[in-house]
């Protein structure tokens, strides 16, 4: 028997938890995917502050939930098949243990254990401005294997609320795990102009 496709998400305790809620929320949607969640204290703080949701919500959204300090949970090897894994929101701490792989907490451990085995990681790392350490772990983390994808919504969707921007940025990393959504309207070029009918 094939292993279920298993994503593992986390949320870590920068700002944008409701980047890592929509995900999980999309990947419900497109079935058939075996969702892993880690949330972080920081993120548990960072959701009851940011949004309407308590972190016992966003659990309930997962298939499985991993404690962030678990090293022994399945997904802390690599033995234990996953797809890919989302880091949304990606704290600067948790971008530069990655980048050194400094394996202290499950978020890490997995994110290292996707790095080691080839796998997808995608990292929604969320801080502005960058200072040039910023840049040299995003750097290190690219040259690794990962994707850095900062939350960085395109406008000429003409989004009309703050989800529409929010989808945007989701929609793009759900792009690179391979996840089908329908969070945006695809670009498909420009428009013609309307020409008046009193021509």
């Amino acid at each position: 028997m094939s292993a279920p496709r298993r994503i593992v998400l986390a949320i870590s305790g920068a700002s944008g938890a409701i980047y890592g809620i929509r995900a999980l929320e999309a990947i419900r949607d497109a079935r058939g995917i075996e969702t892993h969640l880690i949330i972080s204290a920081g993120a548990r703080a960072t959701i009851e502050y940011e949004t309407d949701r308590s972190a016992s919500d966003v659990t309930r959204l997962a298939d499985v939930v991993h404690d962030e300090k678990d090293l022994a949970a399945p997904i802390a090897s690599g033995t234990f098949l996953t797809h890919a894994m989302l880091v949304a929101p990606c704290s600067i701490r948790t971008l530069s243990g990655i980048a050194n792989s400094l394996n202290d907490n499950l978020i890490v451990r997995a994110a290292d254990v996707h790095l080691k085995e080839r796998r997808k990681l995608v990292l929604m790392v969320r801080e502005t401005p960058l200072n040039l350490n910023h840049l040299r772990l995003m750097h290190e983390v690219t040259l690794a294997g990962a994707v850095g994808l900062p939350p960085v919504p395109g406008f000429y969707q003409r989004p009309k609320t703050l989800m529409d921007l929010v989808d945007h940025s989701v929609g793009k990393a759900l792009d690179q795990l391979g996840v089908e959504h329908a969070l945006f309207e695809r670009w498909n070029g420009i428009r013609p102009a309307t020409t008046s009918s009193a021509e």
